[in-house]
């Protein structure tokens, strides 16, 4: 028996190609999730499952991150420990506020946020990689810690470009060169997104079927290209640009 064209789940290879464009995005330029969540959206649904679905492709891209800092001995624990542990505090925080807000207000404020986050992309400033004198100790981490735990509660409520704003703050209140960041980066995402995942999950909200296909995408597209930023970043400018509109009136 043949299964009809029409019977055929489209959306299972549509979001393994939307993940593997996705996770070229994020391995060249950053801020996939910002294609990702609209996407999910719009293919029907409801935001607090779209948000909650979202996050089984940014744990797996965190996790595989993480496990090749470690392979490499790069680590900035406790620090990470620390900052990580009040950003999954906030993160839990954040993401009932996005599971109890209604999906009209919440696509508007994720239109808006896009804008926002892909002003950050263009024009943010450069991270060096130079040896710094870091600051991961005292108030330094005191106020690392509050920081993060706001940090936290915006990344569980949506995470979209959250990358970015966490590596700024490394590099430039912490002193962190780019290797160092982008270490603890890692660590810091994979654990407050358990958290909101796991908050997501306890409250049926999230669509395995879709988060795998996207999954998968991704990680194949982690690995598959190596160079071509300026291209993906105007990609990315003019897609989130088109869905930040899209969103706002959908």
């Amino acid at each position: 028996m043949f299964i009809s064209l029409l019977d055929f789940p489209w959306e299972y290879p549509l979001l393994v190609l939307v993940g593997l464009v996705v996770g070229i995005i994020n391995t060249m330029a950053g801020g996939g999730s910002l294609l990702t969540l609209p996407i999910l959206i719009f293919l029907g649904l409801p935001s607090s499952v779209a948000n909650g679905t979202n996050r089984i492709a940014i744990m797996m891209t965190a996790f595989s991150a993480n496990m090749g800092f470690k392979s490499m001995g790069i680590s900035t624990f406790p620090f990470s420990a620390y900052t990580g542990t009040c950003a999954l505090v906030g993160s839990i925080i954040g993401a009932h506020i996005a599971i109890d807000i209604n999906d009209e207000l919440f696509n508007k404020i994720l239109s808006v946020i896009m804008i926002l986050v892909i002003i950050i992309i263009v024009f943010k400033p450069k991270i060096v990689s130079n040896n710094l004198s870091v600051r991961l100790t005292g108030k330094h981490l005191r106020l690392s810690c509050i920081v993060f735990f706001f940090l936290g509660v915006y990344g569980g409520f949506v995470n979209a470009g959250i990358g970015f704003i966490i590596m700024l703050f490394l590099h430039y209140y912490n002193r962190m060169n780019l290797v160092r960041v982008n270490a603890t980066k890692v660590v810091i995402v994979l654990v407050y997104t358990l958290g909101a995942f796991l908050t997501f999950v306890f409250n049926d909200l999230v669509n395995y079927s879709y988060g795998i296909c996207l999954a998968i995408g991704t990680m194949i597209g982690r690995f598959a290209v190596k160079k071509g930023e300026k291209i993906i970043k105007v990609f990315l400018v003019i897609s989130v640009f088109i869905i930040s509109i899209k969103l706002w009136l959908f």
